[in-house]
């Protein structure tokens, strides 16, 4: 299948950027927040878009979407974010049709990620795709598109180890402080921010520091609240964010705002301080490594980190790549056969048509015309003449564009373009 056309001139695009070729300060300029996402969307309708889902996690921005060109596409993510096209020339991708859809395979399968293994994405997919329904942007293409990729992912979750070990940002945070800080359970530790990764990363260090001594902010108290009630860590005020920088031995940064939050003014201390920056964009200013005691560590390098749980990993990719293939075989039959419906459905209107006028005819011919039987016979007919067809169609041995255009020319069908 070469074609993925909802409507006339449109082809399935995925474009956008990564950990691959783009730092976290570039990532930072096309990063989408909820607001954002959700312009996207409504500038994507009003340009005449009529599917597409957008993706923006801290190593990844994507869109995924039916277009004329992929510019349309590439403008979308320009005109919402701090990002220009010329930036975005320089370290973007551009996938379509076939390449489009194996690249949304493997990044919901973890096999992209920034941390091999890291399943976090395909929450994000499935949040993605809630939000473009909910405008009214999701086709049934893409809907099932979606599907599939979930189906890998979970299939790759129970069939193979490629997970093992919790691989996320956040647990590699939590590993970096292990392996870097000695008594680790007794120093005090400050978590600012508690979104997805904040969460995630506050879990993990409940569990694997041992640290009674970690201390929840973030703008919203009731969320952080919520969090320290079900881990049983301290809270504290937005207000005492200074206070508490200066108490602590760690400040892990996961906050989504669109410039930094903490730079050197905030630090008043000269007791050493380890700071983990797990935000897109970077939360935290560089002005701080001019202090002698400051250590800042950003994700970038979190993701460099490699033990032997990540090289036991690696031996499971051919497991997991053997599984996407059996998913996307079972997505592109349903492809195709969404593809030929339409002149399936045009000739068993024509053959219908043609049995119709023989059936007036053998009527006024005959006396004893038996109607039931006659048309219980015609329809059989019409049934595995098409059928006949469809299997054709289905053949992988078949240019199934030309034997489309082979059939209309016959028949003389008029089919809609509808064909995804």
């Amino acid at each position: 299948m070469e074609h993925y056309n909802m409507s006339k001139g449109t082809t399935f695009y995925a474009i956008g950027l990564s950990y691959k070729k783009a730092d976290a300060e570039i990532r930072g300029h096309f990063s989408l927040d909820e607001t954002s996402k959700v312009n996207v969307l409504e500038q994507a309708k009003q340009n005449g878009i009529e599917s597409l889902i957008v993706t923006s996690t801290c190593n990844r921005t994507e869109i995924y979407g039916f277009a004329q060109h992929p510019f349309q596409l590439i403008q979308l993510l320009c005109d919402n974010t701090k990002g220009t096209v010329e930036e975005f020339q320089n370290v973007a991708y551009v996938y379509k049709n076939r390449d489009a859809i194996s690249h949304i395979f493997r990044v919901g399968c973890g096999l992209d990620s920034q941390i091999l293994g890291d399943f976090e994405i395909i929450s994000q997919l499935k949040v993605s795709a809630r939000l473009s329904k909910k405008h009214q942007l999701f086709n049934p293409f893409l809907e099932r598109l979606v599907n599939a990729v979930i189906q890998a992912s979970k299939r790759i979750k129970t069939e193979t180890d490629i997970s093992s070990g919790a691989t996320s940002v956040s647990f590699a945070s939590v590993q970096y402080i292990m392996k870097s800080i000695n008594q680790v359970s007794e120093k005090n530790i400050l978590l600012f921010g508690t979104g997805k990764i904040g969460r995630n990363t506050c879990e993990n260090l409940v569990k694997h520091t041992k640290n009674e001594h970690i201390t929840l902010i973030n703008r919203t108290k009731d969320k952080a609240e919520a969090i320290a009630g079900k881990f049983n860590v301290l809270v504290r005020d937005y207000a005492n964010l200074q206070e508490e920088i200066n108490n602590s031995d760690i400040l892990i940064v996961a906050t989504g705002a669109q410039n930094p939050t903490v730079d050197k003014h905030c630090i008043q201390t000269s007791r050493p301080l380890l700071i983990l920056d797990l935000s897109i964009p970077k939360n935290v200013n560089n002005n701080v490594t001019d202090l002698g005691n400051v250590t800042l560590v950003h994700l970038d390098d979190l993701s460099q980190i490699t033990d032997e749980t990540l090289e036991r990993r690696k031996a499971h990719i051919p497991v997991a790549e053997n599984i996407i293939e059996d998913i996307k075989t079972d997505f592109n039959a349903w492809l195709a056969t969404r593809k030929f419906a339409p002149t399936i459905k045009a000739l068993k209107h024509k053959l219908t048509d043609f049995a119709t006028a023989e059936l007036d005819t053998q009527r006024k011919k005959m006396n004893d015309f038996n109607e039931a039987q006659a048309e219980l016979i015609s329809n059989n007919i019409i049934q595995k003449i098409t059928n006949h067809f469809a299997h054709h169609l289905k053949g992988d041995d078949v240019s199934t564009d030309d034997s489309l255009e082979l059939i209309k020319k016959v028949f003389q069908l008029e089919t809609t373009t509808n064909n995804a």
